[in-house]
């Protein structure tokens, strides 16, 4: 092979690795300005449904109803949008340290955690103030157990990643260790959310529509629709992204990440 050859294949070389560059990053910057606006549209399209077809809210005795509209706001913000984000953070925030990654990974959670929580006693007095049995249905199942992983993932990952790092070079090897485990648990959980938030809004669909009326796709019907698939489609874009093994950071970061 003569030089001039050579030379030819070398430059063939750097501008393929040159297009799969930018195509990756092209792609990149798609996925996350895509989950991004369906993470924050799908609250905004649920506080326009609660103030549009159901009156706001309250946490008032004579007007339960405006109580219960405060659970499937802060559920889609605690289980979809503000988890979402903290899945999604060690995608979307390659240029940082890893410390400050962790960090907003903490906060997303932390500003999780109160909606959760508060939007969880909504309903639990909502339903005791109208005589509603709890914990009947599949969607608390499913919210409860959401709920109950989203808190035991909270602590072991504050535990672990945060005060733990005061003992760094003691730890590295167990926090190094629980890593994969704590992201496959975090999937685990944003999937039981989306699942919670879904059969929620199904029963709230057939339970104030009713089955009649929901069947003939009213306007109100055509909303709640709207947010299922917006939830659906936030948990396919969030896969995928966390699915791709070229969005990861490289391993040394990763490794340097724990050594911090």
């Amino acid at each position: 092979m003569t030089r001039k050859s050579q030379q030819q294949r070398s430059r063939s070389y750097e501008s393929d690795e040159h297009e799969r560059g930018a195509c990756e990053w092209c792609e990149y910057a798609l996925v996350i300005t895509l989950a991004t606006i369906l993470l924050i549209g799908v609250s905004a399209l649920t506080i326009f449904w609660t103030f549009f077809y159901r009156e706001g809210y309250g946490w008032a005795d004579d007007i339960p109803e405006k109580q219960f509209n405060l659970h499937p706001t802060l559920m889609v913000a605690g289980f979809i949008t503000f988890s979402g984000f903290s899945v999604l953070l060690y995608r979307i925030c390659r240029c940082f340290r890893r410390i400050y990654v962790k960090l907003l990974h903490a906060i997303f959670h932390a500003l999780a955690f109160p909606c959760i929580v508060i939007g969880f006693l909504a309903v639990l007095d909502f339903h005791n103030k109208k005589g509603i049995n709890n914990f009947y249905s599949l969607h608390s199942w499913v919210g409860f157990v959401a709920m109950g992983l989203f808190g035991l993932q909270y602590a072991v990952g504050f535990f672990s990643f945060l005060l733990l790092l005061i003992c760094n070079k003691g730890t590295a090897n167990f926090r190094a260790s629980l890593v994969p485990i704590h992201a496959a648990f975090g999937i685990l959980t944003f999937v039981l959310g989306v699942c919670a938030c879904l059969t929620g809004l199904t029963e709230k669909a057939l339970f104030t529509l009713g089955a009649e009326r929901y069947s003939g796709l009213p306007d109100e019907g055509v909303i709640i629709n709207a947010i299922g698939v917006a939830i659906i489609a936030i948990l396919a874009v969030v896969m995928y992204i966390v699915s791709r093994d070229k969005f990861k950071a490289d391993s040394r970061e990763m490794r340097a990440s724990v050594d911090l």
